[in-house]
């Protein structure tokens, strides 16, 4: 995989979702990818980085261009040093939530992207690394 452009950013406060949401829209539409699959980026984004504040205290963010096998996508890489996820498989399951929430937010998120991987250590923290090809 060839990393075309890169971009990233601290997510710190609920504004830096703001900046981040429009930074990554300006990504997806640089590559040409459609209104559908932008939505669905955006949506586990939102999601992601929402979960990176309120769980970890923020984190960052990297946005990379990608290409592989003559195919665009968007690479998305969110680090943390927060409290980390003990139960990842539990964590990936319809239903399941620490907080006050659907838990709907990492199975969601991973249903809404091409490529989805987290790795986590209890007391060091998270870093989940999302992929979405501009035709899928």
């Amino acid at each position: 995989m060839i990393v075309l452009s890169s971009d990233s950013m601290p997510i710190m406060k609920e504004l830096d979702m703001v900046v981040f949401r429009n930074r990554l829209k300006e990504f997806a539409v640089k590559i040409g990818m459609s209104l559908v699959n932008q939505t669905k980026l955006i949506t586990a984004a939102s999601e992601l980085s929402r979960n990176m504040l309120r769980y970890a205290g923020g984190g960052n963010v990297l946005i990379e261009i990608v290409n592989a096998q003559r195919q665009n996508g968007l690479r998305l890489t969110f680090s943390d040093t927060g409290p980390g996820i003990p139960d990842i498989d539990k964590a990936m399951k319809d239903g399941f939530s620490t907080g006050k929430s659907l838990g709907l937010g990492l199975p969601g998120a991973k249903r809404l992207v091409s490529d989805f991987d987290i790795k986590s250590t209890v007391g060091k923290g998270t870093t989940i690394t999302i992929i979405k090809w501009k035709n899928g």
